[in-house]
């Protein structure tokens, strides 16, 4: 049987399947991607991406500005509501006004939320990463996987035909079901299957009820049913999920009974409705208990079913792909030891989990089961679930005193190992740039011009012994410090250090002047890497 050769096989051709192949591929990593679907969703499904997955995107040239083309043909704003239907005159509202509740970010980061359906985004995601070289393979599924000491073993079938992929590392990006998971007997936890949605995509007129260049988003209680209704999708259509009574299936929901449910829902009984696709889907709290099994790591759905009240569970998808990407490329770059890949379930694993209870909790609330025994109350600020976690692992030295939160606030910057590195304005040869735009492509050591060069010259010694890929920058030479925060946000003084990691985290710092800096970074870089 024919054998083909790849560092990394992607399995699954969603968010997170198609970010761990478009970020290895832009790092030069030859990647393939198989996906049984002949191409990517149809339905809107998830709606919107977070500021945090938009930063971590960013490094590849083209995505972010493709995706703000999507997002200025969709709307400004997004209104979250409760109520009976869109025509509710009294609708408790979530968030009536995005800009106003959310505009601390501009604050803390050069990126936006981007409100654009996941149909749309995964269309990026996918032309791009096909530019950069990856083997995307649609129409194409995976039967069988064997591991051992060396590598990975995949049986594919395209068009009837089978042949043996040969990978070193395999992501798991097989959705919620999860058939790796599964062969490979992952344990899961969490409430499991919370229910079966109906979702109707339909194209109708509905000037009077949502405001021009709007997203809006409600969740609906009524006498006839319950569920959510999303408009200004941006694909000539809007979408209305509802929860399937027990025993309801697809075959309940006929094209009429479509139409009679989109009609209550913004309660215009003779509105024109037309039904363009349908489609049933689980609702469910599912957890993996690992990330990692051998050499096959797990990222999207297949790690972490949520619901979808909170809006985080395609951007914890999206975060998933390219944090594994940016580990993988270490390892088998040579950067980093192998175990250094214990570090992707260690820190994602802690966010997935607190992520999906968080959107348990507010399933609770907006959508309310009948039995809401076990279910956990809402978080006060939302804040940190979008913006603000923290990582924990070897490859992060904790400082004296840590105490090893991972949510904290991300309106207060504070440049602690584990949180996400702060932005700060700089100016590059009378360029505005943000310190996120310095982070992506290999380890950052940053320092103060005042008391810095030291380090600057111990980092040029550590590359070149290590052979890692690490730039060194001092702010106040070629990097101007606009607003003056460089030193107050990340917490160092004028002889202090910090490095960031590709994904743009703080994995260590030293306040102060260091007797020794070659030393030291030594054998910080080498605990990071766990070489």
């Amino acid at each position: 049987m024919e054998q083909e050769r790849v560092p990394v096989l992607v399995v699954g051709g969603g968010y997170a399947g198609l970010s761990a192949a478009l970020l290895l591929a832009w790092r030069e990593v030859p990647v393939m991607l198989v996906e049984r679907h002949p191409g990517t969703s149809i339905q809107p499904k998830a709606f919107g991406v977070g500021p945090r997955a938009v930063e971590l995107l960013r490094p590849v040239p083209g995505v972010e500005e493709a995706l703000g083309e999507i997002w200025a043909g969709i709307g400004d704003n997004m209104r979250i509501a409760i109520g009976k239907n869109l025509a509710d005159p009294n609708p408790h509202m979530i968030m009536s006004d995005e800009q106003e509740e959310l505009a601390f970010l501009a604050d803390i980061t050069p990126t936006a939320i981007v409100g654009a359906p996941q149909a749309e985004i995964e269309r990026v995601l996918r032309r791009r990463a096909e530019e950069l070289g990856a083997d995307l393979r649609f129409s194409t599924e995976l039967v069988a996987l064997e591991q051992d000491e060396d590598g990975v073993t995949a049986r594919i079938r395209a068009a009837g035909e089978e042949h043996l992929v040969r990978a070193d590392y395999v992501v798991a990006a097989d959705g919620y079901h999860s058939p790796l998971r599964r062969l490979l007997g992952v344990p899961t936890s969490g409430k499991g299957e919370l229910g079966q949605m109906c979702g109707i995509m339909f194209d109708a007129d509905l000037t009077g009820l949502v405001r021009e260049r709007e997203v809006t988003l409600w969740y609906l209680q009524n006498e006839v049913f319950s569920g959510v209704i999303i408009t200004g999708t941006g694909v000539g259509a809007h979408v209305l999920a509802v929860n399937l009574a027990e025993g309801e299936s697809a075959a309940d929901f006929p094209v009429e009974r479509c139409v009679e449910l989109v009609r209550i829902a913004v309660d215009r009984p003779e509105l024109d409705v037309r039904v363009l696709d349908k489609t049933t889907f689980a609702m469910a709290h599912l957890l993996a208990d690992t990330y990692r099994a051998g050499r096959v790591f797990f990222a999207g759905d297949s790690a972490h079913t949520m619901p979808p009240t909170g809006g985080q569970g395609g951007s914890t998808a999206l975060q998933d792909g390219c944090d594994i990407a940016w580990r993988l490329w270490l390892v088998l770059t040579g950067q980093a030891g192998p175990d250094f890949l214990d570090t992707y379930d260690a820190e994602r694993r802690p966010i997935g989990t607190l992520t999906a209870d968080s959107q348990l909790a507010n399933l609770g609330v907006r959508m309310p089961p009948a039995d809401r025994v076990g279910y956990p109350e809402p978080l006060e600020d939302p804040a940190g679930i979008l913006i603000g976690y923290r990582y924990h692992s070897t490859a992060i030295l904790d400082e004296p005193g840590d105490d090893g939160s991972i949510l904290e606030d991300p309106r207060v910057p504070n440049g602690r190992p584990g949180s996400r590195a702060p932005h700060v304005v700089l100016d590059w040869e009378g360029q505005r740039i943000s310190t996120i735009d310095l982070f992506g492509s290999g380890f950052v050591l940053m320092a103060d011009k005042r008391g810095g060069q030291a380090w600057a010259d111990a980092g040029r010694v550590i590359k070149e012994r290590l052979g890692v890929q690490l730039t060194r920058l001092l702010v106040g030479e070629e990097l101007v410090d606009v607003e003056g925060r460089w030193l107050e946000r990340y917490g160092v003084s004028g002889g202090g250090a910090v490095l960031v990691r590709p994904d743009g985290y703080v994995a260590w710092r030293s306040v102060d002047a260091d007797p020794d800096p070659v030393t030291t970074l030594e054998r910080v870089m080498r605990q990071i890497l766990n070489r």
